[in-house]
């Protein structure tokens, strides 16, 4: 495709979802470009996407292709906007055509973390009394903590992060499983009762990092996103996303990573669980950072051996994938 942006344009229109979370993280964006670019104007079009609309039915019966990105993804390919901000874990590993993941913004902490009610201050995860509500969305916080402490009740929450914490304090939980990103980056890090183990709960696939989707060959605006990328964070991005990718899991899927990089070698460490937390296959793999997709495939024809693959059927079949 060829380019649609060049040095004659002078407006770039960025798409971005209209939570709270989505447009702190977009206007970063916005302001780390003006600096750079002080002869453009950027400005942000706020669109609704269905994960947004639909707040009553747990995500995985939604089903999770595009269910945050879609509508931005139309909005760039029809030209109403040039590109769009995304959480990584969220953009899809395959994406319409047309289109690319143009950028990766350093990444931030990935891990999740333990908010908890005011009754619960004393309490780490491992020391919640048996039968405490634990409120989360996710099948892979959900898988992983049911195979730790399988003496916990959880329950589906959905709504933005001051819906969720209101619905904690009101007292309908007793804690919540959430992004320290996300937290962070609202400013409510005081919330965070527990940054979660990696031994207990692996993150999700591009938790932590920013996703920038623009036109597959838009050499203009790939040119201007030159300035956010942040090499380390996009191996290790390229990795796991490989690995999720080759498993055809999705962000609603019980898969959980983690990477690390030392110098050229790239760690990549996987897990993939049944949604009763009954049977969980774990790996590593460590190579050169120069090819962090082999990786991915590596960890995940490794998890299969061991069982993924009949786990993920059985988990597809039972939410209608």
């Amino acid at each position: 495709m060829t380019s649609t942006a060049s040095s004659s344009v002078q407006t770039v229109r960025i798409a971005s979802r209209k939570s709270q979370l989505a447009l702190v993280q977009t206007h970063w964006v916005q302001q780390q470009l003006q600096q750079h670019y002080s002869d453009r104007a950027f400005e942000v079009e706020m669109m609704s996407t269905q994960g947004d609309k639909i707040l009553d039915v747990a995500l995985s019966k939604i089903g999770d292709k595009g269910l945050f990105t879609k509508e931005l993804e139309v909005g760039i390919l029809n030209g109403s906007a040039d590109f769009a901000v995304h959480s990584l874990k969220d953009l899809p590993t395959r994406l319409p055509e047309g289109l690319m993941l143009g950028c990766v913004t350093e990444r931030v902490n990935p891990a999740d973390a333990l908010v908890v009610h005011e009754n619960h201050r004393d309490k780490q995860i491992d020391t919640l009394p048996e039968g405490a509500v634990i409120g989360t969305s996710s099948l892979r916080r959900l898988a992983q903590l049911r195979y730790h402490f399988p003496h916990l009740e959880f329950k589906d929450i959905r709504g933005n992060l001051n819906t969720r914490l209101a619905k904690l304090d009101a007292g309908e939980y007793d804690a919540l499983i959430l992004a320290v990103a996300g937290l962070e980056r609202l400013e409510m890090s005081d919330r965070i009762q527990q940054v979660i183990p990696n031994e207990i709960s692996l993150h999700a696939v591009g938790q932590g990092a920013l996703g920038i989707e623009c036109r597959e060959g838009d050499t203009g605006i790939l040119e201007l996103l030159r300035v956010l990328e942040h090499e380390p964070s996009k191996q290790r991005a390229l990795a796991e996303r490989e690995f999720l990718r080759c498993l055809e899991g999705g962000c609603q899927v019980p898969i959980g990573v983690n990477t690390t990089i030392e110098g050229k070698t790239l760690t990549l460490t996987g897990m993939v669980a049944s949604l009763d937390g009954k049977r969980l296959v774990k790996d590593v793999v460590s190579g050169s950072t120069s090819d962090p997709e082999a990786l991915g495939r590596d960890l995940a024809e490794r998890l299969k051996v061991q069982g993924a693959k009949e786990i993920l059927d059985e988990i597809f079949a039972e939410i209608g994938r």
